[in-house]
């Protein structure tokens, strides 16, 4: 395999030309001038000038008016576009909607708006009390659709799971039992939400209270278990689904991309397979996956590339998303030149185990920690670490957030947990109790938003002050005392000082919970963790742990507020000197190079043995 090319669009200047020569689009008296060249033309398309239709006497003719000179102006496109291109008709529809003026739309959408919007449940902020939800009900004008009206109103507008939950208890305790279509709208709301351990005890609830499940019901659990690790019990929910109906699309890919986000490939593409034979449509996020797996696992080679033959011969176009995926598939693995396999950039199960306990006794448990924070504190995270599923990511709140001087702390944390919760990930975030104080910095509504889209743990704030000489801690305490109690002039001071003192600090965190989710949990920090890899007494773990951290360490390559957050792509082989017995594979640095002790060359010598 070799790598993908990508090649932009380009304009033949051959054709180009003939275009420009041609009579319909330029006046005879342009044309026949000896003196036009591919420049003027150019010029005289990109950018246009009045030009007289009687003779040569541009000179005369320059100082009147379009009416003096006997002008018709045309408007041409300079390059027209075929019906066929992308975005002809969103284009032409917008032409056609400024061409119709503001009046075409008609009173009757507005009405219907405010129709529909005046229906709408006010939602609460926070949970209820059952005396408060009784109020609420009350005032509705259908208090018999009250409840269902209501759980509609959170899940559109996000609202915290809690609410939900108060919701729920309330109507409990006033029928004595929940209906179907009540629980319905719960799930969807735990599994959009990406609450799990609620999508478990609702699953249990209504296996235990209903005879049946509907194809909604079994859909969000696919969906729901798919993101777990309990992602196999999606499998039993799609096998109930086959003695019904048969499952869709969606279903088969929720179930395959569990399965490949686990590592267990020859069930993902048994059900590929599966679903292929029965005629369902692939959908373009299982072809992600799939190509994903295939660079964290080279096998599978012939199968991947059936599905570039089953686009063709389906005439489907893959969007740009999935096409870097495949681009970055064709690059992975292997050598340019002679195209062996390159080691894997992930630890063998031995290597993890082996580091994961280095790292447990030399960081986690080592004599500098309680420097950092308190036994009662470890012992609590660690408690609430393992009372969670494992995560995904875990992501270093206070690093974070200071990505970038254009935005609000609390606002870039929240985009980058956002593109990040759309993965279907589940994700920690670790921060200091300072960020859930209010300020400009800190928006109370972003951090509440943040609360519900991952599970958070905000540790004290006096563990920070370590950073500070003994001796000028008294004093710096004396200041933070100070200027706490006048809260709404120096918090953002306050977070400044706070913020500015050694990121490191929650590193030991940040390790154990990613190290205790698995070997398939990444971490987001821009701190290269070169403290913590001294800390390891001999060369091979510090090795082991370099390796780790470049296969897991997510880093943000581009932030700019309001636009999607880019992430650099982590290499999926290991830079270092390799061999198969018939080739040798050199990493090396270039003469001049200036490459930093914490990253890897870029380039290699491959030596390859022909006999």
């Amino acid at each position: 395999m070799g790598s993908l090319v990508m090649l932009n669009s380009k304009t033949c200047v051959k054709h180009f030309c003939t275009w420009v020569g041609s009579p319909v689009f330029i006046r005879p008296a342009w044309a026949g001038s000896p003196k036009c060249t591919i420049l003027h033309a150019v010029r005289f398309i990109t950018e246009p000038k009045f030009h007289s239709t009687k003779g040569d006497n541009h000179a005369q003719s320059n100082n009147r008016t379009p009416k003096e000179q006997g002008l018709t102006l045309r408007a041409r496109p300079a390059f027209p576009k075929s019906v066929f291109t992308a975005g002809t008709a969103r284009r032409t529809a917008e032409y056609q909607k400024r061409r119709a003026g503001p009046d075409a739309e008609g009173p009757s959408n507005n009405t219907s708006e405010r129709r529909r919007g005046s229906s709408k449940v006010p939602v609460p902020p926070y949970p209820l009390t059952t005396s408060e939800w009784a109020k609420l009900k009350e005032a509705s004008t259908k208090p018999d659709r009250f409840a269902i009206q209501m759980m509609e109103g959170l899940l559109v507008s996000g609202a915290d799971v809690d609410i939900a939950k108060s919701l729920l208890s309330y109507e409990a305790l006033e029928r004595g039992t929940l209906p179907y279509e009540l629980l319905l709208r719960y799930l969807t709301l735990c599994v959009m939400g990406g609450h799990h351990s609620e999508v478990f005890d609702t699953y249990d609830i209504m296996r235990s209270c209903f005879k049946t499940l509907d194809t909604g019901a079994s859909s969000l659990f696919v969906k729901g278990f798919s993101r777990t690790d309990r992602w196999r019990e999606a499998l039993v929910v799609l096998e109930g689904m086959k003695k019904a109906l048969l499952p869709s699309p969606g279903n088969y890919g929720d179930v395959i991309a569990g399965a490949a986000r686990h590592g267990d490939t020859d069930t993902s593409w048994m059900l590929y397979d599966e679903l292929l034979e029965k005629g369902l449509p692939p959908h373009k996020d299982t072809w992600q996956c799939l190509f994903q797996s295939g660079i964290d696992v080279h096998e599978h080679e012939d199968k991947l590339l059936s599905i570039l033959s089953y686009m063709r011969d389906n005439q489907i176009y893959p969007e740009e998303p999935l096409v870097k995926t495949i681009k970055a598939w064709f690059e992975s693995g292997e050598c340019k030149g002679c195209k062996a396999p390159l080691e894997s950039i992930q630890l063998t199960k031995e290597e993890y185990a082996q580091l994961k306990d280095r790292v447990m006794k030399d960081v986690i448990e080592g004599k500098d920690i309680f420097n950092k924070t308190t036994p009662e504190e470890l012992e609590s995270f660690k408690s609430f670490v393992k009372r969670r599923p494992p995560f995904d990511v875990v992501i270093d709140g206070l690093n974070v957030a200071n990505t970038t001087p254009k935005a609000a702390h609390s606002e870039t944390l929240l985009e980058v947990i956002s593109e990040l919760k759309q993965q279907g990930l589940n994700i920690l975030v670790l921060g200091r109790k300072h960020m859930l104080r209010p300020s400009w910095n800190c928006d109370r509504q972003n951090m509440n938003k943040i609360k519900q889209k991952a599970h958070c743990f905000f540790t004290e704030n006096i563990s920070r002050l370590k950073c500070v000489p003994d001796a000028q801690t008294h004093r710096f305490i004396s200041l933070l005392e100070i200027m706490t109690s006048f809260h709404e002039h120096f918090n953002r001071v306050l977070f400044l000082i706070l913020d500015n003192c050694h990121r490191s600090e929650d590193d030991p965190f940040l390790l154990y919970a990613t190290l205790h989710s698995g070997d398939h949990c990444q971490f987001l920090s821009r701190d290269l963790m070169r403290d913590h890899k001294a800390c390891f007494p001999d060369s091979v773990t510090r090795r082991l742990f370099f390796k780790w951290q470049r296969g897991h360490q997510l880093v943000i390559s581009q932030y700019i507020p309001g636009k999607p957050v880019r992430f650099q792509r982590n290499d999926t082989y290991d830079t270092i000197v390799q061999t198969t017995g018939r080739s040798w594979h050199i990493p090396y640095d270039e003469i001049g190079g200036n490459r930093a002790t914490y990253e890897v060359p870029q380039n290699w010598l491959c030596l390859t043995q022909e006999h």
